[in-house]
């Protein structure tokens, strides 16, 4: 966690991030830091979805190779499904997707979203807890890389910043199919 701060401050000391995307940033990596060491469950309300721990952090970077080598070597992450474009860097149960942004003007470095594993993963509830609080969500079934069954929902916290909610479909899911 030290590197990846001394990291997002060089990069806004020498003009690669303004202020508010260092600060989003920070942000951003103080939760995901939070929520993988707490071990804690907290529940949003009566009936509401348990977050069991952190997926992945999405890095969107100017050069993920570079990005990707750093986290390799200084940490001994290890390097998975690199396309060419981007790559996994996993590390015990969770993993940071290093990879170059979709368009060439977004070059500057930042967190582009935090993606929580959900207990008891069901998606019609999960949908529901997202209508009930009158959440936009988006359906994400993941890709050949993913797990099977994989299933999450892309909503928008407070600040605008992309949240992502994952679990796996079981049998009886509305999304379950047999593999």
């Amino acid at each position: 966690m030290e590197n990846l701060i001394a990291q997002l401050l060089k990069d806004f000391e020498t003009g690669r991030m303004d202020r508010r995307q260092l600060i989003r940033s920070l942000a951003m990596a103080a939760t995901a830091s939070a929520a993988m060491f707490r071990g804690t469950r907290m529940l949003a309300d009566e009936g509401g979805l348990k977050a069991t721990g952190v997926d992945h952090i999405s890095y969107r970077v100017p050069d993920y190779k570079r990005t990707r080598d750093f986290y390799a070597d200084v940490l001994g992450m290890t390097v998975t499904d690199d396309t060419g474009t981007q790559c996994e860097l996993r590390f015990g149960n969770s993993m940071i997707t290093a990879r170059n942004p979709r368009q060439p003007t977004q070059m500057v470095p930042n967190v582009d979203h935090v993606s929580y594993w959900i207990a008891d993963w069901d998606t019609d509830r999960v949908k529901a807890q997202f209508d009930r609080r009158g959440l936009m969500s988006r359906l994400d079934l993941g890709d050949k890389s993913s797990p099977p069954n994989y299933v999450s929902f892309h909503i928008k916290d407070p600040d605008g910043t992309d949240v992502q909610i994952a679990g796996v479909a079981k049998p009886g899911d509305s999304q379950y199919k047999k593999v």
